[in-house]
């Protein structure tokens, strides 16, 4: 294609050079979960075509250990190429095999081809797609599901030390039976535990990786071996468990496995906006709304309003929920952008599952040690509002029958007035008993409270 100009400190060549001036779009590159990863392929390709007597041990090791150095992080700025560039990912993986083709031949005696030894018995086609898998599932196991569960866990705290303080529950926003603020964030805990079994299950079929499959699914010019070897090589340096695709051409037309495990990620980011929601209603106020705990103050919240405190982390979280949510919209329409042997979108898929997970990550670790761990509950607004909600009367339905009790709780809405107070002037039951079938507590263990006419 003619001669090309590379700047001189640069560690790529030209195939990078021409990348960087191909797509001049985002200005964001690939993710440095995704160059990691695509440095533990290079690295693990060297030591099994070594192992294969495909590449001399010299090169291999040589090779090996610059892509060490680009795994740990050590050249990034050397991966400078767009996001969005051509959609198998060629652009990187050449990136990738010129920078440890550059950084293997400076530190030995051997001169390393990119193509010919750094990319020996690959292709683009199946590398992508296996460092999607690859950086995905690590960034699952090191980072998302440690905080998923670090969230879990202080949630579970709090709703065990929380467990015997009652308050109001809600339907549509309106008052309903009482509950427990230890039941009310269990159901918090109970999503969390059901995300957490939905990823690791997606976790089953990302594994499987489909290098050997070259490039459309076949494994021409690789050794038939190579594609168990990877698996092995990469489950030894990674310490998380790969296997070979037993379809490598399903592998590299198809990235449903990644496409799942975006929307197990959505699935998370659901439940995520529906406890940081929680929490900004219950923190709503302090005296025009709900009031019922507070949360811990972290900045001020206006620049106009002295004094003003809002709910910072359920909002940022919000806005990371929705942006999770949005990029699984994305990865959707890019997973069904395979054409016959290759998906073209793969770039795409990479970066916003990546940041999906890194998103998220953060996220739940912020809401549960600066919102969850510090919140401190209103008790005694909480009991207020608990001892004057009409829905109390739900009670006492069994004995008194819904229209009655309907009416008791109408009166006491517009008087203004404790359930327990009309209920005495209306029924003619005893107090100590009406206290009994009206303690809220009590009816946060559910069941019929009633009993039968006036016994107990």
């Amino acid at each position: 294609m003619g001669e090309l100009s590379v700047p001189a400190e640069a560690l790529w060549g030209a195939q990078t050079q021409r990348a960087v001036q191909n797509f001049p779009i985002s200005g964001v590159p690939m993710p440095r979960e995704f160059i990691r990863a695509l440095a533990l392929v290079k690295g693990a390709a060297a030591e099994v075509n070594a192992g294969f007597g495909l590449l001399d041990k010299g090169p291999a090791a040589a090779i090996r250990a610059a892509a060490a150095e680009v795994a740990e992080g050590r050249h990034d700025a050397h991966f400078p190429i767009d996001v969005y560039q051509t959609g198998s990912g060629t652009s990187s993986n050449m990136n990738a095999n010129e920078v440890i083709a550059t950084l293997a031949t400076r530190a030995g005696k051997h001169a390393i081809h990119p193509n010919d030894h750094v990319n020996l018995g690959q292709s683009s086609n199946d590398v992508i797609p296996t460092t999607i898998r690859v950086s995905a599932q690590l960034a699952v196991t090191e980072a998302l599901l440690p905080a998923l569960k670090h969230l879990r866990k202080t949630i579970e705290a709090r709703a065990k030390e929380l467990a015997k303080v009652t308050k109001t529950g809600r339907t549509h926003l309106m008052d309903a039976m009482p509950l427990t603020f230890g039941q009310e964030f269990g159901a918090w805990a109970a999503q969390l535990i059901s995300a957490q079994a939905r990823i690791e299950d997606s976790l089953k079929r990302l594994r499987r990786l489909p290098i050997g499959g070259t490039a459309i699914g076949t494994g021409i010019n690789a050794d038939p071996r190579f594609g168990k070897a990877m698996a092995k090589a990469l489950s030894a340096a990674t310490g998380s468990k790969f296997e070979s695709a037993a379809d490598k051409f399903e592998g590299l037309a198809a990235q449903d496995d990644a496409v799942e495990l975006s929307g197990q990620l959505n699935a998370l980011a659901v439940a995520l906006m529906k406890i940081g929601n929680d929490l900004r209603w219950m923190n709503s106020g302090p005296l025009a709304g709900l009031g019922e705990i507070e949360l811990p103050a972290l900045q001020p919240g206006s620049s106009i309003m002295p004094g003003k405190v809002n709910p910072v982390i359920p909002e940022a979280l919000a806005m990371v929920c929705a942006q999770v949510i949005g990029h699984h919209a994305a990865i959707t329409v890019a997973g069904q952008s395979g054409n016959f042997q290759l998906n073209v979108m793969l770039p795409l898929i990479a970066h916003d599952l990546l940041d999906s997970i890194r998103l998220l990550g953060n996220a739940m670790r912020l809401l549960a040690d600066s919102s969850i761990a510090g919140l401190k509950v209103r008790q005694a607004h909480v009991r207020e509002a608990l001892d004057r909600n009409p829905i109390l009367v739900t009670a006492l339905n069994p004995i008194i029958g819904y229209e009655k009790a309907a009416a008791i709780a109408k009166q006491a809405y517009k008087e203004g007035r404790p359930v327990l107070e009309v209920a005495m002037a209306a029924t003619g039951l005893p107090e100590k008993q009406l206290r009994r079938l009206l303690d809220p507590t009590a009816l946060t263990r559910g069941g019929i409270h009633g009993g039968g006419g006036g016994g107990g």
